[in-house]
């Protein structure tokens, strides 16, 4: 008997070709994996094993938190900021309203109100960078909001970032989305890239090389 695919000459009864491994005809698959046959010499033939290279890769599901659930977790983390941010506020303005009862002059109340304002802003500002950067690039890899809807914010191969990364991306996202005018047209844009990208990137999410994923 000849191989089919090699033409070496195999004896009669022997399930696999000793020269190539190529089961032998009349013997099926399953016969062939059950059978541990022997060569004409006496020794025991065993079909090769397939290259670890070769064999086909498990592929991992993946899964892109799309715009709504991203826009739940953002209004979660909006509040959870606003439980410290509230008190500073009141505590700030509260004298200030007071004393503005009887002032007429748009001057003077600018000059009372202006250095408060920007205070705030400051304290809003560097607040919200730390907790979404700290947050995002802890072992949780995710805000409390995300946390709560099973997401996570990973980089283009799914590992944690890095709290410079985490800081860019909160840098590329909702610092310049607070500047004045052009903030809101470019907050507008970031979100329906969320919606229409095939990776569910934002545009701060395309700046930094991050992707926010759903655990499944």
């Amino acid at each position: 008997m000849y191989c089919s695919k090699c033409g070496a000459n195999v004896a009669d009864g022997i399930a696999f070709c000793s020269a190539c491994g190529q089961p032998m005809v009349g013997f099926s698959v399953g016969q062939a994996a059950g059978a541990i046959p022997a060569t004409p010499a006496g020794t025991v033939y065993a079909p090769p094993a397939q290259a670890a290279w070769q064999a086909p890769a498990a592929r991992q599901a993946v899964a892109y938190a799309g715009f709504w659930l991203r826009f739940v977790a953002a209004f979660i983390d909006g509040l959870v900021l606003w439980i410290p941010l509230l008190p500073i506020f009141l505590l700030v303005f509260l004298g200030s309203f007071r004393n503005l009862s009887s002032v007429r002059d748009p001057v003077e109340i600018r000059a009372i109100l202006g250095p408060k304002i920007v205070f705030i802003l400051l304290v809003c500002a560097v607040g919200s960078w730390l907790y979404w950067g700290l947050m995002e690039s802890s072992a949780w890899q995710a805000t409390l909001g995300k946390k709560a809807l099973g997401l996570l914010v990973t980089d283009l191969e799914g590992n944690r970032i890095s709290f410079g990364r985490a800081s860019g991306r909160f840098g590329a996202g909702r610092l310049v989305s607070a500047f004045p005018y052009l903030g809101g047209l470019y907050f507008f844009i970031d979100c329906l890239c969320v919606a229409f990208t095939a990776k569910k990137q934002a545009i701060h999410d395309m700046a930094a090389g991050t992707l926010v994923m759903r655990k499944l």
